[in-house]
């Protein structure tokens, strides 16, 4: 495994191919489907954003409160389709990398390519190991959203695969 320190610069990016495991020590940020709505919107609108999402991870995912001593609750990662809509744009505004499980679509995996973005998965069912991995967690933007709140979380050895690759690579199709 290749422990890689964030932010996911391009210069990195790049040089990471589709099944490589990665441990990602650094920030990241959390968006589920409700979040990304209103950064879609944020950005149709011309407005600027809560977060600098350049170089930046977001992570598919809607946090449990936090039990006594944790930095937060179970947090697996959420189904990335849904957020195939809005993920172009974002990826155009400079995402580094997105965090989720399961498939993209076309247009994802081309914009990924485009951007020179990568796609993560993490493992699905697995919520209380990752949330072990996380050192600190703060609701950065959209604190009316609960759960589904824009975090701000400092991970320490979190364990993800890269799904898609800089050049358009995919673990999703054969030949890896």
């Amino acid at each position: 495994m290749k422990r890689i320190y964030l932010p996911l610069t391009k210069d990195i990016r790049v040089k990471l191919s589709a099944g490589e495991e990665l441990l990602l020590c650094g920030k990241i940020y959390t968006a589920r489907d409700a979040a990304h709505s209103r950064l879609y919107e944020t950005i149709k609108t011309g407005k600027a954003l809560p977060v600098d999402l350049s170089d930046n991870v977001l992570y598919y995912c809607g946090p449990t409160p936090a039990k006594p001593g944790r930095a937060i609750g179970s947090c697996g990662p959420t189904t990335s389709g849904r957020m195939d809509k809005f993920t172009p744009v974002l990826l155009e505004k400079g995402l580094g990398a997105s965090i989720g499980k399961g498939r993209r679509s076309d247009e994802v995996l081309r914009a990924i390519k485009k951007y020179k973005s990568l796609y993560l998965v993490a493992i699905g069912g697995a919520g209380a190991y990752l949330s072990s991995r996380i050192k600190r967690s703060m609701v950065i933007a959209y604190k009316d959203l609960g759960p589904e709140a824009i975090y701000e979380l400092w991970v320490e050895d979190f364990p993800v695969v890269v799904a898609i690759d800089s050049k358009g690579k995919s673990i999703f199709q054969g030949g890896i």
